[in-house]
């Protein structure tokens, strides 16, 4: 398989101020944006970078947007692996993939970002099938972060940090939680998307206990029925 085919292609601009993100999670990644823009400066001091960071929590609450609004703040490229993708039958052949995209990453000083990192993180011996080969997978991973360069940012996703190896989770300087949002919290996200259409498309029942991406979706499919409805009246009057 082509390196090129495991990286997904997203070109989306995106920053911070158009992700909802917890108070306290803006002010973290807002100063690891600040790290990396006087790298330099730090180092002078011997001071050191966190450029490892985990971002944990449910499904569909900005960790991809997030890598991507980091990404562009600092003028980098973004490399988007979805680990999912990568795995093959032939461990081994895992294993050398994820080492090009990651010396890829470094020589261009990249972010790299690895969604889905429970896929090949999993605590070693908790599959019955190839432990071993899972062992020297996890391994080889360990071993990439550890030499990941201090002047490249890695960001690593996962809904489900609690199966992964500890030795994994260990790498990283910050980790960072996300959490299924408030009732409150997803009443101004709703506002701020219905904010973009006229006031009789915008009427809709709002939907709670879910993420900020089931909610978007949920908006948008009843925007669109609204407006259909509209069109079609019209079509009738005419």
């Amino acid at each position: 398989m082509n390196l090129y085919d495991l990286i997904i292609q997203d070109k989306e601009q995106v920053t911070l101020n158009d992700i909802f993100l917890e108070p306290r999670n803006k002010e973290q990644f807002v100063q690891l944006i600040k790290e990396h823009t006087y790298i330099k400066e730090l180092q002078e001091y011997g001071l050191p970078v966190n450029n490892k960071v985990l971002l944990q929590g449910s499904s569909g609450c900005g960790k991809t947007m997030t890598a991507k609004a980091i990404a562009n703040a600092l003028g980098k490229n973004i490399i988007i692996l979805n680990l999912s993708n990568i795995v093959s039958s032939r461990i081994g052949e895992t294993s050398q993939n994820i080492k090009m995209i990651f010396d890829k990453a470094s020589r261009e000083r990249s972010v790299l970002f690895l969604d889905e990192l429970d896929q090949i993180g999993k605590a070693r011996g908790s599959d019955d099938k190839d432990v071993g080969e899972m062992r020297r997978l996890v391994n080889t991973l360990i071993q990439l972060i550890d030499y990941y360069p201090e002047n490249a940012l890695l960001l690593c996703a996962t809904n489900h940090p609690e199966i992964i190896d500890t030795a994994l989770i260990r790498r990283f300087q910050l980790k960072i939680n996300y959490e299924m949002p408030s009732t409150e919290f997803l009443n101004t996200f709703y506002d701020n998307l219905l904010s973009k259409f006229p006031e009789d498309l915008n009427k809709i029942d709002r939907k709670y206990d879910v993420s900020f991406a089931e909610a978007k979706d949920h908006t948008f499919t009843l925007v669109k029925s609204n407006l259909i409805k509209k069109l079609e009246a019209n079509a009738v009057k005419i």
